[in-house]
């Protein structure tokens, strides 16, 4: 929402958008109060829930674990607005059925976490992690990313080839595509996109023509934060023979993985990669 009326000002005046890195990643404020309650309150699975947690340089990650002894474990890299004690039961509810394990870990600066987030730092962070789980389950760990987590998810399964799959969930292919998409058709002779250099090396269509593995793109057909033309670019890219597209019907930009339409090519996912 701060984007797009940024964007409706530089219409009025016709200038140049500046478009930073707190444009994209916003951590909690000092004081902001979060909906009560703690994943597992839900009751909604039959995980075991084990805390995780990772110094960081400027603080510290935490996260859960969630165990019920299942082949393949889910490594979830939510959106921009993900908390893990809001958000994580939903997550647990969809891949359940799956029969996959998951791990989830708060982002610098949201939820459970503390430190100051920045590209550099997500992206490091989530290495960090990636290994942490890989060393538990080696070879067993499927990289899920949905919207900003989408790139994260891309990002890892490009740097460590040793992931089992990856899914990709409302995504897009770089921070210009997205940005571009936010301003109005009638704009674009008047507006000129500025992106900070963190933004400029973000490349998703990059990453995923890094990872040869198996890889499945979950995407609404009525998304219009990160629409199926550009997801599909990204689709596009993976080189692998193994993977597949599933756009789901009437869907927006969250709630793709929760829908009827896309549970089954999950599971089917999971199943496929499970036997191997």
């Amino acid at each position: 929402m701060k984007l797009i009326l940024v964007l409706v000002v530089a219409v009025l005046s016709g200038c140049a958008v500046q478009i930073g890195e707190n444009s994209v990643v916003h951590p909690d404020r000092a004081g902001e109060a979060r909906p009560a309650g703690r994943i597992g309150d839900g009751g909604a699975t039959d995980y075991e829930l084990a805390p995780v947690s990772l110094a960081a340089d400027d603080g510290q990650l935490n996260g859960v674990m969630a165990r019920a002894g299942n082949a393949l474990t889910v490594l979830y890299f939510g959106g921009n607005g993900f908390h893990l004690d809001e958000h994580g039961d939903h997550v647990l509810a969809a891949i359940g059925p799956c029969r996959a394990d998951v791990v989830m870990v708060d982002y610098r600066g949201y939820g459970r976490s503390t430190g100051v987030p920045t590209i550099a730092a997500l992206k490091a962070d989530a290495l960090r992690e990636f290994d942490l789980v890989n060393a538990q389950a080696p070879g067993r760990v499927i990289v899920h990313g949905q919207s900003l987590g989408s790139f994260i998810a891309a990002y890892v399964a490009q740097q460590r080839p040793a992931a089992r799959g990856l899914v990709l969930e409302s995504t897009t292919t770089n921070a210009r595509d997205w940005a571009n998409n936010m301003l109005p058709w009638y704009a674009w002779p008047f507006v000129r996109v500025e992106l900070s250099e963190p933004l400029r090396g973000i490349d998703n269509v990059a990453a995923a023509s890094g990872f040869a593995g198996p890889a499945l793109v979950l995407e609404g057909s009525e998304d219009d934060v990160t629409p199926p033309r550009l997801a599909r670019r990204v689709y596009d890219a993976l080189p692998s023979t193994e993977k597949r597209m599933v756009m789901v019907p009437g869907a927006g930009h969250n709630g793709v993985l929760s829908s009827a339409a896309a549970r089954p090519a999950y599971c089917e996912f999971v199943r496929q990669l499970a036997a191997k």
